[in-house]
């Protein structure tokens, strides 16, 4: 039995309590159950006694001995008892408790996946780094987080688009034009141009493309090389992506904003909602009152559109696109960005609470990470793939929450040992793989299965982390919070490697050389040593990290 067959078999209770006239209450859309302190108290506890006494009119221990009369009645569940003020106390039986492997191992890929955020349309945007140059340490955090969120957010039911905005207008397009045309004459770049070597790398590609630019005016040149440069540049971001297990539904152009003419649309929409002011010549949004510190400037009064407007007709082209629910995802240097874009929301006409959320991230630092040789001023994420690993760097990153900050130990990264947490799961599910190879040479199958059989103290607690997995999955797609799956895997990890300490898959083998017969026990305990894989594994590709057979 899972936990949310747990919690529906409660809430069929209090239903049937209030059909017999015993109890009048509103029943709530899910009753809560969750793991007691002490396991001396059962394997689940409610607080809905708790929560509904008032509205039922009793104490809330009465209203808790009511339901616990009910809930022994019913299959699958061993013991109920009521403690304190009003706790449900519920033991399962060793059948109902052993069941999830089966359930799970049935599911497979699909067991942790609800439908909790079903009928949600979401746009996430994240990364969104400037394309004049390579993603850096700056970017890595947001990169493995952005898609953890991602997969999530999927697994819960969303109707999800991921988004990467491309910065590809703006004096800094013209500066990153000018720096690749100097480096092709072989001339120093411009102050405050684009130093790193991979500009020289741009300006070969660019020759290459078009030999023909070398003898042009730089006026002339500007355009093309500009926009093959660009391109470039943005292929290689892609593929530095490609290599971290990132992947993005939609690269949306800033700069057709202003060549569709929506920066423009946008003042129209602003100005119809009454929030537009026209002063001292330029266009102004008031979004202070909507808490911003103060009022932005859309257009300046030279005619020129400012980065807020473009930001503003971003939010819009979001809202237009049919998405009611849109995330930002940004860096510890953009918390002033916070109120603002929630009064674009607000001066739109939507719900700042519901139709945007800011995350904020603090920043992260690897120790002895190196400055790129190519770049010359930053940690390329290239660099940092190489030398930890995707899979190190995506665990690791995902396993802190985003508020707080992370100095990386590369040389526990690196390392293959327990105290290696990306190690530690990981070699879980090795281990699991590797046990149920070595129970199939021995002749076990899982043509047979007594969930009754599992009673064994380390079978209940590795079922107990199994069963929350659903639940885990779901709250952390809610909260925006991948660090609760990686600790539940590491917890799953622990579980599973007392049990593979304890318990045999396969016969033992006598003295003489002969095994013994392989017996339901075997069985069933391949399919919870299966379960666990799976569950692994699912757990895993929701941070986008890997699940190696071998290790």
């Amino acid at each position: 039995m899972t936990p949310e067959e747990l919690s529906a078999a409660v809430t069929a209770v209090l239903a049937e309590a209030v059909e017999a006239g015993e109890l009048s209450v509103e029943l709530p859309e899910t009753v809560v159950v969750e793991r007691p302190k002490s396991r001396e108290h059962g394997d689940w506890a409610t607080t809905v006694a708790l929560q509904l006494a008032k509205q039922a009119g009793m104490p809330p221990r009465e209203l808790a001995e009511l339901l616990a009369a009910r809930l022994r009645e019913r299959d699958g569940i061993a013991a109920v008892d009521v403690a304190g003020p009003g706790f449900v106390n519920i033991t399962l039986d060793a059948a109902a408790a052993g069941e999830l492997a089966r359930t799970i191992v049935e599911a497979g890929e699909a067991f942790g996946q609800s439908e909790a955020l079903a009928g949600r349309t979401v746009n996430l945007e994240y990364v969104s780094a400037n394309p004049t140059g390579p993603l850096h340490i700056g970017h890595t955090r947001w990169a493995a987080l952005g898609d953890a969120v991602a997969r999530l957010l999927r697994a819960a039911g969303a109707e999800l688009t991921t988004e990467y905005y491309i910065n590809d207008a703006g004096n800094q397009m013209g500066v990153f034009a000018d720096s690749v045309i100097s480096r092709m004459h072989g001339e120093d770049v411009p102050e405050g141009g684009y130093p790193g070597e991979y500009v020289v790398e741009l300006a070969e590609e660019v020759v290459a493309a078009r030999p023909d630019v070398v003898e042009m005016a730089r006026e002339q040149a500007r355009p093309i090389v500009r926009e093959l440069a660009y391109e470039a540049q943005l292929g290689r971001i892609k593929d530095t992506l490609e290599r971290f297990g990132v992947h993005f539904d939609v690269f949306f152009s800033e700069q057709s904003l202003h060549s569709e003419g929506k920066v423009a649309a946008a003042v129209d929409t602003l100005r119809a909602q009454g929030h537009i002011e026209d002063r001292d010549g330029a266009v102004w949004l008031r979004t202070s009152d909507f808490g911003d510190d103060k009022d932005r400037v859309l257009f300046k009064a030279d005619g020129d559109a400012t980065y807020f407007a473009a930001d503003a007709a971003y939010y819009l082209s979001k809202r237009e696109r049919g998405f009611t629910e849109k995330i930002y995802l940004l860096g510890a240097d953009h918390h002033g960005y916070v109120a603002r874009l929630k009064a674009i929301a607000a001066c739109a006409g939507d719900d700042p609470e519901h139709h945007i959320e800011v995350l904020i991230g603090q920043l992260m630092s690897v120790k002895g990470a190196k400055l790129s040789k190519r770049a010359g001023n930053i940690i390329e994420l290239d660099d940092l793939i190489d030398w930890l690993g995707a899979d190190a760097l995506r665990y690791t990153l995902a396993r802190y929450p985003a508020d707080s900050p992370i100095d990386v130990d590369p040389d526990l990264l690196r390392s293959k040992t327990n105290d290696n947490p990306v190690f530690y799961v990981q070699y879980a599910h090795a281990r699991a793989c590797n046990a149920a190879a070595n129970a199939a040479a021995a002749g076990v199958d899982r043509s047979g299965f007594d969930a009754a059989l599992l009673t064994h103290q380390t079978e209940e607690e590795l079922l107990s982390q199994l069963g929350r997995f659903p639940s885990i999955v779901a709250s952390a797609a809610e909260l925006r919070e991948p660090h609760r799956v990686a600790r539940h895997l590491e917890s799953l990890a622990a579980a599973y490697h007392g049990w593979y300490a304890a318990c045999r898959m396969a016969p033992s083998v006598g003295r003489d050389g002969v095994a013994d017969p392989v017996t339901d026990l075997n069985r069933t305990r391949l399919w919870l040593n299966d379960a666990t894989a799976q569950v692994l594994r699912n757990g895993l590709h929701l941070l986008g990290v890997s699940a190696p057979e071998k290790m």
